[in-house]
């Protein structure tokens, strides 16, 4: 027998609405920075690992759905803007 979880209340659903924004909004900046390919590769994969370290301070124990999600794009446009295999 497994336990209910209690149901979010208003506010907390609205908190974590208001940091999926957050969230979105930092990856889609970081993502942009990097597509203008102005940044040395060095400065972009720091980018990168930065961006997911505000991610597990937002979302603390969540590193898999980053993993999961945020990674795979992250790694794709620097493949594509640097030229990387």
């Amino acid at each position: 027998m497994t336990a209910d979880k209690p149901t979010p209340t208003e506010a907390e659903i609205a908190e974590e609405t208001r940091r999926l924004r957050r969230l979105r909004l930092l990856v889609q900046s970081a993502m942009a920075i990097i597509a203008q390919g102005e940044l040395p590769v060095e400065e972009a994969a720091e980018l990168v690992m930065a961006t997911r370290r505000v991610a597990l301070e937002m979302f603390p124990g969540k590193e898999e759905a980053f993993d999961l999600i945020y990674r795979p794009r992250l790694q794709r446009l620097m493949q594509e803007v640097y030229r990387m295999q």
